[in-house]
């Protein structure tokens, strides 16, 4: 049996959780909360929605950890949402204990699983579940690339009149204000995008891009993107548990590929079973190198604060 549990039964993991039983992903699909009711009753919710989109996937709910057991697959949302004005990065301190309570669950009841974050700051707290986990890179990934490339690649649709389904983009660095949009790896039907639209319109798209979900956060002020993160996960998810060794952009912890080291970062990725299988290192040109080198080291900035917060802690429990 194929497990998947989700922690966090808020709206991206209740709308990744309605496409994960619906695309029929897994067999038992486990959504876990703190708050039960929640948990119950929004895995209640999706399952009586099988006999209508015909599945067949079994979903539970609860707020036990121990539910998770035998998972291959643990996809964390769980933390504290960004409110309009805030960055990803604000929201650190606050989710920063909570991912760690949280992996530490899965290291005690699916030990196995391969670890999909998807909590802000993501890339952040991705280094932090794979350094806390113990567990090897590979199986230690965050969802970030594939949500921002699939919105670039809607950007230039709307652009250019062509079908979405057309379209493919890259998008590579922090899942942020610093992210690196790739025009000339975007394409449609194989077409560089520069064949069809004006520089202006490309910069127009690259800076949309990088604010597409405070652009949606400010439209709905109470709540930020759900629907086309869960779209995001679960396409993730198909590829790992499938094993198709997709192409796709995503969070992973970087050994020397892109001159990085000790930092995890959006970057080219072949996803297939157990998670990461290889990296795909890009030749960049002198100004996209630039501003990957300028991502990373945002995302360090935010690591050391996670250092001072664990010296901070230590210093407390201590005295």
């Amino acid at each position: 049996m194929y497990k998947i549990t989700i922690v966090g039964a808020g709206r991206v993991g209740e709308a990744a959780a309605q496409f994960l039983a619906q695309h029929q992903h897994c067999e038992e699909l486990v959504l876990l909360d703190v708050d039960e009711g929640l948990a119950v009753g929004t895995a209640l919710d999706i399952q009586e929605s099988a006999p209508l989109f015909r599945f067949d996937t079994r979903v539970i709910g609860g707020a036990d950890a121990s539910l998770m057991a035998a998972s291959q697959l643990v996809i964390i949302t769980a933390g504290f949402p960004r409110r309009p004005g805030m960055s990803r990065s604000d929201v650190l301190e606050a989710n920063v204990p909570i991912i760690d309570a949280i992996v530490d669950h899965v290291r005690c009841h699916a030990p196995e699983a391969t670890l999909l974050m998807v909590t802000n700051p993501v890339d952040v707290l991705t280094w932090r579940a794979f350094q806390r986990s113990g567990f090897e890179r590979q199986r230690v990934i965050g969802q970030a690339g594939v949500l921002d490339a699939a919105r670039m690649a809607s950007f230039v649709a709307l652009e250019t009149g062509f079908s979405p389904q057309d379209v493919c983009a890259m998008v590579l660095g922090g899942h942020g204000d610093t992210m690196v949009p790739l025009p000339r790896y975007t394409c449609v039907g194989g077409v560089p995008i520069d064949s069809f639209l004006p520089p202006e319109a490309i910069e127009r798209i690259v800076q949309r891009t990088r604010q597409g979900g405070a652009e949606i956060l400010a439209l709905r002020q109470k709540s930020s993107a759900y629907d086309s993160p869960g779209a995001a996960i679960a396409a993730m998810v198909d590829a790992v548990r499938h094993n198709r060794r997709r192409l796709m952009p995503a969070v992973c912890v970087l050994e020397g590929e892109y001159g990085q080291h000790g930092v995890a970062m959006g970057v080219p990725t072949v996803l297939g079973a157990r998670g990461m299988q290889r990296v795909i290192d890009l030749p960049l040109e002198a100004d996209e190198r630039e501003l990957f080198a300028r991502s990373a080291e945002r995302v360090r900035e935010d690591i050391a604060r996670m250092a001072e917060m664990d010296e901070r802690m230590q210093r407390i429990a201590a005295s």
